[in-house]
């Protein structure tokens, strides 16, 4: 299927607090945020037209923002009902949303303190990020490249900067013939596939690494109450390398990805089981609830 670049498209943008037509969302090639990455974003999805997790997706937004040293010039109130207004002003009701902030072309140095902080908030339709072919499982190589420890990066923040080892690491796995790579962190340990998080089975019970020095997604918190909701035992800690093995189920969980069973990583075989399909099912139910249900839930 031929490709439809992201510059020449039909619909509308929100751009520093007013919607613009779509093609004319163009920014200067002398932006900070493309030559020194000062930019944050958030990846969201939306289901029945409503934005899942919307309040907790733009409080991390912001936060973002704030561990690189900027605040976003809107209130979370704005930027929420932005996101949400960006879907009607599309036509859509199931949607990517994809908020970004960055620095814009006032300096163009290591200091950026005088430069203007501009948001943007695109949607389109995109779904599920391995396709209609996910629930056979996705097949994982191992990165070269390892997450960085917290005091060399902003690990908590969703900067873009943070991105281009995942690039580089799923250009190889792709290359390779796999559909996502395993990075471990800089100690060795498991970490996370390239955009998603990543869930073990170890004897029944779920293990999930610690995210010292990478995101805590939202999608990972929501399925770890969705798994307590039904009673299952999930574990937070260092994961081994070399435990990965062991594991009867691998599962990945983020917004791009939501539940996705792994079939693979490397020369370790998964098949994708009862936990793993329980949880799929509950996360594609709960998205399609409206906020208030989801609110009622607890989860």
């Amino acid at each position: 299927m031929a490709l439809v670049p992201f510059d020449d498209r039909d619909g509308f943008i929100w751009w520093d607090g007013a919607f613009i037509p779509w093609r004319d969302a163009k920014l200067h090639v002398l932006s900070h945020g493309l030559h020194y990455a000062s930019g944050v974003f958030e990846g969201e999805r939306a289901y029945n037209g409503n934005i899942f997790k919307l309040a907790e997706h733009t409080a991390r937004l912001v936060e973002s923002g704030r561990l690189l040293g900027f605040d976003i010039p809107h209130s979370q109130e704005v930027i929420s009902a932005a996101c949400q207004e960006a879907l009607t002003r599309n036509g859509l009701v199931d949607a990517y949303v994809r908020p970004i902030a960055w620095r814009g072309t006032e300096q163009l140095s290591v200091s950026a303190q005088a430069t203007k902080i501009h948001l943007a908030i695109a949607v389109w339709a995109w779904p599920n990020l391995f396709g209609d072919n996910r629930m056979q499982g996705v097949r994982l190589g191992m990165a070269k490249w390892r997450r960085p420890a917290p005091d060399t990066a902003p690990t908590a923040s969703k900067a873009a900067g943070l991105y281009m080892i995942g690039t580089l690491s799923k250009h190889e796995a792709e290359a390779q013939g796999f559909s996502d790579a395993m990075m471990l962190d800089y100690k060795g340990d498991v970490a996370e596939a390239t955009g998603a998080n990543v869930f073990f089975v170890f004897d029944g019970e779920i293990h999930t690494p610690t995210p010292t020095c990478f995101l805590d997604g939202i999608t990972r918190r929501t399925v770890m109450a969705l798994a307590r909701k039904r009673q299952m035992t999930v574990v937070e800690r260092v994961i081994k390398a070399d435990e990965m093995p062991r594991a009867s189920e691998v599962f990945l969980a983020g917004t791009a990805a939501e539940v996705t069973p792994v079939r693979c990583i490397a020369d370790y075989q998964y098949t994708p089981g009862a936990i793993t399909e329980t949880l799929i099912k509950d996360y594609d139910a709960l998205v399609r609830m409206t906020p208030a249900e989801v609110s009622r839930l607890g989860v």
